[in-house]
C-alpha cells in the first residue's frame, strides 16, 4: 500500500526508525577515512588555523572519530584531547602513526565529558548536526563554554542548508561511482524538525553495505543565537579554511566564536 493511501508521509515513516548515536560511527568506522577522501573535503589550511587559535593551550575535538585533524594537530606539539561516542572509530585513531598523541575519551561529544578548560574546542564537516535536536545543540554550546577560559574559542564547520536540494521532501544523489564499486546517498527531509534522515548504501562484488546518517541542520544565524544565549559571541565566520568571505551564495562556513575577556 501506498504511504499516501495510509495517511503518513515519507517524512513521518523515516522518523519512526531512528538509530542511535554511535550507528554511524560503528558502521562506517573502516571505509570512513576513503569516504572523506573520495568527497575532497580535506583542506590543508585547516590544521594552521586550528593551531592558530588554539593559543598553545589545550584544544578538544568534537566527534574525533578517526583523527583526520586531530592526529596532524597534535603533531605539531599541540596536547590534542577528543571525545566520539563511537569506540570503532577511536579504534582506528589509535591504530594510525601518531594516534598515540591524542587523549581520547568515548561519550557523547554534547556533553563535553571532560575536566578542565581548553583554550579552542572545534567541530569540523558538519559533525556538530549529528546532534538530532536544538535542545541538544544548545546544550552543547552551553558545556562547550563552561570549558572555554575568557578568550578561549569554540569553532564550527558546516554547511549551510539547501533545501531546494530535496524533491518531494526526497533526494538520491550519486556520490561517487566506479568500476568496481558505487555509492548513493538517500535522505528524507523533515522541513518542520530540520532534520534530515539518510543512509549511504555501499555496492560492490563484496556486497551492499548501509551507513545511516541522522542529522539535524541549523542555519548560521541559529548558531549565532545558541551561541549568544551561552555567553559566546561570533568573532568571525569565513566561507572556508582558507578565510574566503561568507557571502549569500557561500555554501559552508567556518564560524568562530569567542568566550569574552
Amino acid at each position: 500500500m501506498a504511504f499516501a493511501d495510509r495517511g503518513r508521509s515519507v517524512v513521518e515513516y523515516a522518523a519512526m526508525d531512528r538509530p542511535d548515536p554511535s550507528a554511524y560511527g560503528q558502521k562506517a568506522a573502516h571505509v570512513y577515512d576513503r569516504l572523506v577522501a573520495d568527497l575532497g573535503v580535506d583542506d590543508p589550511a585547516t590544521v594552521p588555523t586550528l593551531a592558530e587559535y588554539s593559543n598553545g593551550g589545550r584544544v578538544l575535538e568534537l566527534g574525533v572519530g578517526t583523527g583526520r585533524v586531530a592526529i596532524p594537530l597534535a603533531g605539531r606539539g599541540i596536547d590534542v584531547w577528543g571525545i566520539d561516542v563511537s569506540d570503532a572509530m577511536v579504534a582506528k585513531l589509535k591504530e594510525k602513526p601518531g594516534g598515540d598523541r591524542v587523549t581520547c575519551v568515548l561519550g557523547d561529544f554534547g556533553d563535553v565529558g571532560v575536566d578542565g578548560e581548553f583554550a579552542l574546542v572545534y567541530v569540523v564537516f558538519n559533525t556538530f548536526f549529528a546532534l538530532t535536536s536544538q535542545q541538544e545543540q544548545i546544550e552543547c554550546f552551553a558545556n562547550v563554554a563552561a570549558h572555554l577560559p575568557p578568550g578561549g574559542f569554540f569553532l564550527i564547520e558546516a554547511f549551510v542548508p539547501d533545501v531546494t536540494r530535496f524533491d518531494g521532501a526526497q533526494r538520491v544523489q550519486v556520490q561517487s561511482l566506479g568500476a568496481d564499486r558505487a555509492r548513493l546517498g538517500l535522505s528524507i527531509h523533515d522541513s518542520v524538525n530540520q532534520r534530515i534522515h539518510g543512509q549511504q548504501i555501499e555496492m560492490s562484488e563484496a556486497g551492499i553495505e548501509m551507513i545511516p546518517i541522522e542529522m539535524r541542520y541549523a542555519w548560521p544565524s541559529e548558531l549565532d543565537l545558541m551561541a549568544r544565549l551561552t555567553g559566546l559571541t561570533l568573532r568571525d565566520r569565513w566561507a572556508g579554511w582558507r578565510r574566503e568571505p561568507f557571502t549569500v551564495s557561500s555554501t559552508a562556513h567556518v564560524s568562530l566564536y569567542e568566550k569574552p575577556r
